[in-house]
């Protein structure tokens, strides 16, 4: 009877954990560019998008109208998706800073491949050199970022293993990475997975194919047809995944998400200038307030959706706020891992599905560089630089009517919350850097209703994610290293790094004499330029 009992105890043992690898779900991230509050069907507000197949994520699963993500810019957002924390707790506060902290998280990847999940991404990274990607966890990696159809890749879109290294890239960037996500699902269809598909759209430069461009006829801003057709190429590739999943029995035992990484640049003045550079995206943030690089609802309230089908119940327009940092805690718990309290996030499935009654967060946090917020159930307190301001979302989702004069009681209690919880960032504080004139100029022209700057004083150069933009000044009113300091975009620090106009920048050149303590800085920082780590820095990168 005891040797009984121990054959059954140890073929239990074995059997255990390949029944419930079977029953772990899939999970998919799908994240767009600088998309604005406005540019998804489903939120009902533009008659001009189309995007259909999202639109029947929606309505099969969850759109959640207060959905957030946790930077109004891109490699702080990503960040904290990525990990599942918030990314001011590992001091990446905004584009530029250095990554030291990132490469020591675990992300959410590394996490869900210790619990047997095959992981992969593609598209945009803008968190590291692309050769490392690896390192944080993603096993597949098809790294189109659009750049030169190009790609770092150890897979090719027939799902075949390559070794990794940067490969030509046949189809325009999207559709690529619509390839490489059903590529991967093929490959891993036998096991758990999570898949990071991460698409370059609509984020300038702006380079829709005729293809898409033709589904939007008429007379229409070039930049908006530019976002529109951007868009409907996104729209096809989720379409393609959902039929990938469908064709191979996975569709009931995946769950995806779809969200962007901050509201769309606007500019202020929506300028549909030539070409498709730098400056607004053609994507529109109404009627939310304000724009990327602004903590106000336009700059991080986001399209966002949850579909499983069979398990969150369809058709449900979910109000109470959630946010991206959700997607990692909510993986982790359906992986079987057990709760680390380091993530930052709540499963929202027990929520979604009518479990869980109330709200899945007491309140939302966030700070970037001189501006922070809380948002308590309708109440939002705004802090930019010296300036504060208090919202009633519920019946003021476009901050027009601060009510800090009226609930001045209510607005030094959050802010007491608010300065709280900054106390435990690293570093500290709700004001990390002084307000940039750019955003003195944001806020006052979408918070304050101050007429917009002249366009003589606004025409700038875009500093690339929400930097602000650099001022052209006189050259007797800019010392040598203000200078240098403001040269932030890559383009811009590219070309002022390459004086001998050979298109091509090494590290000396890179570091350009400076010595000290801000060198590993620097090095990591053009490491990070240096995609294909071969030393050299060059223009198509």
């Amino acid at each position: 009877m005891i040797r009984t009992s121990l054959l059954l105890s140890l073929l239990f043992a074995v059997l255990c954990p390949s029944l419930k690898a079977a029953d772990k779900p899939n999970v998919i991230v799908v994240f767009c560019d600088d998309l604005g509050w406005a540019d998804l069907g489903a939120q009902g507000i533009r008659k001009d998008i189309r995007t259909p197949n999202l639109d029947a994520l929606a309505k099969g699963g969850l759109l959640a109208t207060n959905g957030y993500i946790t930077a109004p810019q891109c490699v702080p957002s990503r960040a904290g998706l990525n990990t599942g924390r918030n990314q001011c707790r590992f001091q990446v506060e905004s584009n530029g800073d250095s990554l030291e902290g990132f490469d020591a998280q675990k992300t959410i990847a590394s996490r869900l491949k210790a619990a047997g999940y095959a992981t992969g991404m593609t598209g945009k990274w803008h968190l590291g050199p692309t050769n490392e990607i690896t390192t944080h966890g993603f096993d597949d990696v098809y790294c189109n970022q659009g750049t030169g159809g190009k790609a770092w890749a150890n897979f090719d879109l027939n799902g075949k293993t390559l070794p990794g290294s940067n490969i030509d890239s046949p189809e325009y960037h999207l559709e690529a990475n619509s390839s490489a996500a059903c590529a991967f699902i093929k490959r891993h269809k036998a096991e758990p997975f999570f898949f990071y598909l991460a698409y370059r759209a609509p984020h300038v430069p702006l380079d829709a194919t005729k293809k898409y461009l033709d589904r939007f006829p008429g007379e229409m801003p070039e930049r908006r047809r530019q976002c529109l057709a951007m868009m409907s190429c996104v729209d096809d590739g989720v379409g393609q995944v959902m039929e990938t999943l469908r064709e191979n029995g996975l569709e009931e035992n995946t769950l995806i998400f779809f969200m962007g990484d901050n509201g769309a640049p606007l500019k202020i003045t929506q300028e549909d200038a030539p070409g498709g550079g730098a400056g607004w995206d053609g994507s529109l943030n109404f009627p939310m307030n304000g724009e990327k690089g602004m903590l106000s609802e336009g700059g991080i309230r986001e399209p966002w959706i949850a579909y499983w089908k069979g398990r969150i119940p369809a058709g449900q327009v979910y109000t109470q706020p959630v946010i991206s940092l959700d997607v990692g805690a909510t993986a982790v718990a359906l992986a079987g891992l057990p709760h680390d309290p380091l993530l930052d996030g709540v499963n929202v499935i027990p929520y979604f599905t009518g479990e869980a009654k109330g709200a899945p967060h007491e309140a939302l946090f966030w700070r970037w560089e001189a501006q922070a917020a809380i948002r308590e159930g309708k109440w939002k307190l705004l802090v930019g630089g010296q300036r504060s301001y208090l919202y009633d979302l519920e019946v003021d989702p476009g901050e027009k009517h601060s009510q800090l004069e009226q609930q001045p009681e209510l607005g030094k209690r959050l802010r007491t919350r608010l300065e709280a919880w900054a106390a435990e960032l690293q570093p500290p504080g709700i004001n990390l850097r002084p307000m940039a004139k750019t955003w003195e100029e944001y806020y006052d022209f979408y918070l304050d209703g101050k007429p917009a700057p002249e366009p003589s004083d606004a025409k700038e150069e875009d500093e690339g994610e929400g930097k602000p933009k650099k001022r052209k000044m006189k050259k007797s009113a800019e010392p040598k290293e203000a200078s240098k300091a403001t040269a932030s975009s890559p383009a811009d620090l590219f070309e002022l790094r390459d004086v001998n106009k050979d298109g091509k920048v090494t590290l000396p050149e890179f570091l350009n004499g400076r010595t000290g303590p801000t060198v590993p800085g620097l090095e990591k920082r053009f490491k990070s330029y240096d995609s294909d780590g071969d030393g050299v820095w060059t223009k198509s990168e």
